[in-house]
């Protein structure tokens, strides 16, 4: 029997590091990465598997389904669990009937505290018991709950069958895309709400495998087999190997209060760290009910992630290492249905069990033996720094019958887990990426913007105009699910535009023809466009780099912050049935430099009622889009296309003017031009 723990690494070392993602990349791409590492070092999609209530479901569940006379001694234990702590553990342990904002926590939200807001049984003790913080967890979770609970899992609209011939399959296209929307904004009510209470929530659950079941090497492997690969020596991390750390914990405790005497206080505290180590292992254990969690966790930054979203929503069809012929479609987190959250309680409660029996002495198929030595406090094992799995000294050094309980009851629960999916090779599940890590990439736009005026007196007009890009950046799109940006690039390219409609004040038209009479030629330019998410302040996160050297978590978290809408957070995205809408400002300013390739030309009057003149001139325009609609996203396996719609504003300002005709005419005023327009963008990026 080998056991777990892990090499301690720095979670800013983690798989999913942008520095990791960008080590290999074109220079150019590299160069923008770790300018994001700076100001987005710990940004990540939190791949949690069920969210918070879902979890918390799946633990009521099982305890309401114990046999009555377990469910007794469940409800005693966490009598004696709550000893000196009563007003902040809940009366009972497992309250179906529990309603918004919560002023205690029960048992069965342990599980859901456990690994997303705690990276040990230890701290999550801590966490439950001394913050202030966690109860208003608790409460974001009751209301996503309810928010969840009012949209219904419909399959993806691409795939719903047919193609829409009638009314109904209109209908049913639309109602699709809607409780898709839905769900996607009530999660990201969430997790943002989440994130301000627990600022390290979005780093925590992407800092390892554990919420994941390791790829199967082959399609030959027994439960058996697949069983001690999972808690082998060196093994990455996985969930039901810090399962098995945890629920061993907990049975060793249960053993000692089996065989030992103790006083009130000692008993109590005892029966705590137990029932706080086995909702720690739950947590793991209900992970691999998750249809994300199932199809494997190999890949780089963008499959893993990519893969653990679209299965989560479009469902996953398994087998159980129990045996039968009968497949099951289970759903990921955000998506839990009754009959996901019944096959998932059905393992914990066999786990439960186990841990129930050994600790009050029932006669058990197999006798899990007595460990005196077995710690009264919950374990530290910290998930989120270690990734791979060591020895453990209390099993490896036992006798081959104590190896052999606990391998019993570890195969009992694993029979009743899903089969994950195969390892890279013939027959793996397909893989889907996301937006994450370096790319190349070509912008097209076309616009249209009102003018209040030209250079020189004029009334206000329009102007038309295009323009093509090259874009080098990182994408770090939805970095909590589809509701943050975390994209940064820079672009560069050239522009286009019309003449403007509107002509120039003062000046009889006799004195001009062709492209001069107009209060804007026609002229070409230079573009250049910088992206990249704020903190309060576009730039900041830049300005506050150095603060990373000196506390690093304070900096991811506003990092974090920043990618999911800022501090104010108005500039998360909104899914709609007809596409994402985001308030953007300053997060994107585009410079443009026109009269690069040769001075453009404007008629300005002539002073004290003198002939026109003829002023050369260059200008420099900044433009700042403020609301963005993504109407179309279509992501490939290393491309990306979307097409958006941008309301943006601009101040186009003249410089460099001079007068050449007539000759010795006085110098012309230029003045600035303010515009607001509507852009059509074409955005496509290529991810190496």
């Amino acid at each position: 029997m080998c056991t777990l723990a892990g090499l301690k690494y720095r979670a800013m070392k983690r798989l999913a590091s942008p520095v990791n993602v960008l080590h290999n990349s074109p220079p150019a791409a590299r160069w923008i990465g770790y300018l994001l590492t700076l100001a987005l070092a710990a940004v990540a999609e939190p791949v949690t598997a069920w969210v918070y209530p879902e979890h918390r479901d799946i633990a009521v569940l099982a305890v309401e389904t114990l046999d009555p006379g377990r469910r007794a001694q469940f409800d005693d234990f966490w009598h004696a669990a709550r000893g000196a702590h009563e007003s902040r553990l809940c009366e009972f342990g497992a309250d179906s009937r529990q309603a918004l904002a919560p002023s205690c926590i029960d048992w069965a939200a342990l599980s859901a505290i456990a690994g997303d807001h705690s990276c040990s049984a230890a701290e999550m003790t801590a966490t439950v018991l001394e913050s202030q913080w966690i109860l208003s967890v608790a409460d974001i979770a009751a209301r996503l709950k309810v928010d969840l609970a009012r949209i219904q899992i419909r399959p993806r609209p691409e795939e719903l069958p047919g193609s829409p011939e009638t009314i109904a399959d209109v209908r049913r296209l639309v109602e699709s895309a809607s409780d898709r929307a839905a769900r996607r904004n009530a999660v990201r009510t969430a997790d943002n709400s989440l994130q301000r209470a627990d600022s390290k929530y979005a780093t925590r659950a992407y800092s390892s495998n554990a919420h994941f079941l390791l790829a199967r090497p082959h399609t030959g492997i027994s439960a058996e087999e697949y069983g001690q690969l999972t808690l082998r020596i060196g093994s990455r991390i996985n969930a039901l190997g810090v399962y098995a750390w945890f629920h061993l914990d907990a049975l060793q405790q249960a053993t000692r209060l089996a065989h030992g005497q103790f006083s009130t206080d000692e008993r109590q505290a005892l029966v705590r760290a137990m029932l706080f180590d086995e909702a720690f292992a739950l947590h793991f254990l209900e992970d691999s009910f998750s249809a994300g969690h199932i199809a494997g966790s190999w890949g780089n930054a963008s499959q893993r992630q990519g893969t653990h979203d679209y299965y989560n929503e479009a469902g996953l069809e398994v087998f159980f290492w129990r045996g039968g012929n009968q497949s099951v479609v289970l759903m990921g987190d955000a998506h839990m249905r009754p009959e996901d959250a019944e096959r998932a309680a059905a393992a914990v409660r066999i786990s439960l069990e186990q841990l129930l029996d050994t600790a009050t002495g029932r006669k058990r198929a197999t006798e899990f033996p007595h460990s005196p030595a077995a710690p009264a406090q919950p374990d530290g094992f910290n998930v989120c720094l270690n990734q791979r799995l060591i020895d453990r000294a209390d099993i490896t050094a036992a006798p081959q019958a104590y190896k052999q309980a606990v391998l019993a009851d570890l195969g009992e629960v694993l029979g009743q887990t899903p089969i994950p999916g195969l390892a890279p090779g013939l027959g793996a599940l397909p893989r889907f990426r996301s937006e994450i890590g370096p790319f190349l990439g070509l912008a097209g736009s076309m616009d249209g913007r009102w003018i209040d005026g030209g250079f020189t007196p004029s009334e206000g007009g329009f102007v038309a105009g295009v323009d093509l890009a090259v874009r080098v950046g990182v994408g770090l799109d939805g970095v909590m699910r589809d509701s943050g940006d975390g994209l940064t690039f820079l672009s560069v390219g050239f522009r286009g535009d019309t003449r403007s409609t509107n002509s120039v004040g003062g000046i009889d038209s006799s004195e001009a023809g062709g492209n001069s009479i107009f209060a804007i030629p026609s002229r070409t330019a230079v573009s250049t466009r910088l992206r990249m998410p704020f903190y309060l302040i576009p730039g900041d996160l830049v300005l506050l780099a150095p603060l990373y050297f000196i506390a690093p978590e304070r900096y991811e978290a506003i990092a974090v912050t920043a990618a999911n809408g800022g501090v104010i957070p108005w500039q998360s995205g909104f899914a709609s049935r007809f596409g994402r809408f985001q308030f953007v400002l300053g997060r994107e300013l585009g410079v443009t430099f026109y009269g690069i390739s040769g001075r453009d030309r404007v008629l300005a009057p002539g002073a004290a009622g003198g002939p026109a003149r003829v002023v050369e001139y260059k200008s420099t325009a900044l433009d700042l889009p403020i609301l963005e609609y993504r109407a179309y996203r279509s992501f490939s396996s290393n491309q990306s296309s979307t097409v958006l719609f941008q309301l943006f504003t601009s101040l186009d300002m003249p410089h460099s003017a001079s007068v050449i005709s007539p000759p010795g005419a006085l110098p012309a005023d230029l003045r600035d031009i303010w515009s607001v327009g509507i852009r059509l963008v074409f955005d496509w990026r290529y991810y190496p």
